[in-house]
């Protein structure tokens, strides 16, 4: 686990139940330029909720903004899970993208050597935020009070969702808003491990394993009307790997072995999976 104590200027919080957008410091913004909307790019509609009531309680039930206040300079899983996530980017995000980084933080584990051409951050924290370095600009923004951004539809090339849709109360709605701000052919790339804040993360998920985890995500795609078929990349390496026996076989998919963190991706198209030669 990695730990920064970085020098900060004071921090005004704004109480406005407004979204609030926060430039980052000594940062030259330019205007993004947006595309013009067409019927493709419009919000997908919800075509069945997902989640019962039960199932999206919390533990904690104190505002996410509480509990997110204070500024985490950690990486939240290992090497081996950033090293494939990082590869999972270079191999599907190319260097003309506009990217949202999704409950991002103060590393997006985008590959340092490829310039994306924006990379907006959201989040809770504004420490962490401005802490990070591929960001362009970032927005602060509590999604489970309101799954609405600021931004025109057809936005962005790609949405990035790192370690954080186990704590989304309303994932039906974020997935439709993601599809909005979508272009056509754009990804959602949502990947997880077995790490979470149990306090904080939904019961559905407390609950689950590896494998309905991996479900349950590819459900959040499907109730949406205009995601492509959801990819699922899972790798799991060391101790996770089980010993080649049926049952620890069994043990791996479930998400139930010890050792370097599980690694797991859903990913899905708006529209089209793109074919590039």
């Amino acid at each position: 686990m990695n730990s920064l104590q970085p020098t900060l200027k004071p921090f005004k919080w704004n109480p406005s139940p407004k979204p609030t957008r926060i430039l980052k410091p000594k940062t030259q913004i330019n205007p993004i330029k947006l595309q013009s909307s067409s019927s493709s790019a419009a919000a997908g509609r919800i075509k069945r909720t997902v989640l019962t009531k039960e199932g999206r309680t919390k533990l904690n039930i104190s505002p996410d903004r509480d509990f997110y206040a204070y500024p985490r300079f950690v990486t939240h899983v290992d090497n081996n899970f950033i090293e494939t996530l990082t590869s999972v980017y270079r191999d599907r995000l190319s260097p003309d993208c506009e990217i949202l980084d999704l409950m991002s933080s103060w590393v997006s584990h985008l590959p340092k050597e490829v310039k994306y051409k924006r990379v907006v951050g959201h989040g809770l924290n504004a420490q962490e935020l401005a802490k990070n370095p591929q960001l362009d600009y970032f927005v602060v923004k509590d999604l489970n009070q309101d799954q609405k951004f600021e931004f025109e539809n057809a936005s962005f090339d790609a949405v990035l969702c790192t370690v954080s849709v186990q704590y989304l109360q309303e994932p039906e709605k974020v997935f439709a808003e993601v599809f909005r701000l979508l272009r056509p052919g754009g990804v959602f790339i949502v990947n997880f491990s077995n790490r979470m804040f149990y306090e904080k993360a939904i019961g559905a998920w407390r609950e689950g394993t590896g494998y309905s985890r991996v479900q349950l995500v590819a459900q959040y795609f499907q109730c949406v009307d205009g995601f492509t078929e959801p990819e699922v990349v899972r790798k799991l390496v060391d101790g996770a790997k089980g010993d080649g026996s049926v049952f620890g076989w069994i043990k791996g998919v479930l998400g139930l072995l010890s050792g370097s963190d599980p690694f797991y991706a859903v990913i899905a198209y708006k529209n089209f999976k793109p074919i590039y030669d």
